[in-house]
């Protein structure tokens, strides 16, 4: 039971903040517990029941700061999410043709970001409005094109065509910037490298 406690408190910690690398395997440390019959009592649990995986992803990107739970860990990869307490893990498979892509323009302060964890990443600007484009560079289609406002975490996430190399603009207060970004397998779901600069 100890070993299950320490292994768990493990997959938590590698959880609690937003992952800077793409780990090799999505398999849980040597020992830690790996019950899937009680998925739906998991979902209860944390307010997800009735959700499948790209719900669950819009409803804990956009929960206020103060409302987010200490107990879960949840980290979007490219084709599922990962749950995680302290004694459980799932995987829910996201839809096969998008990709969740979550984006924290920043001025000031970023931080290294892989996989987007939606309990814990933080970004500098929230609740404020940019103006966003995405494109697809090797067809020049736009993809996006609006007015958003940043949720309470700093971020904002958009839904986009799996296998695509783009860019990424947007303007913040006379302030612009673009980045790079990839929702192939390997591409990650985080996008913390697009800063807002002067003119």
């Amino acid at each position: 039971m100890k070993r299950h406690l320490i292994a768990a408190g493990a997959l938590l910690l590698a959880l609690a903040g937003c992952s800077t690398t793409a780990p090799e395997t999505d398999q849980a440390s040597p020992g830690a517990p790996t019950v899937t019959t009680d998925k739906a009592a998991f979902l209860a649990e944390h307010g997800l029941e009735g959700m499948d995986g790209a719900q669950i992803i819009d409803h804990l990107d956009q929960v206020p700061l103060a409302q987010r739970s200490t107990d879960l860990m949840a980290s979007v990869r490219a084709d599922h999410l990962l749950l995680a307490d302290a004694e459980r893990e799932f995987t829910i498979p996201l839809p096969e043709d998008r990709f969740y892509l979550a984006v924290a323009p920043y001025v000031d302060h970023t931080h290294e970001c892989y996989y987007h964890s939606l309990t814990t990443c933080r970004g500098e600007l929230a609740g404020e409005e940019l103006r966003i484009r995405i494109v697809d560079d090797a067809t020049g289609e736009t993809l996006v094109e609006e007015q958003v406002t940043t949720f309470d975490n700093g971020f904002v996430g958009f839904w986009l065509p799996q296998g695509v190399n783009g860019t990424i603009e947007a303007g913040y207060q006379g302030r612009t910037g673009r980045s790079a970004f990839s929702t192939t397998d390997e591409g990650a779901t985080c996008l913390t490298t697009l800063q807002l600069t002067e003119a």
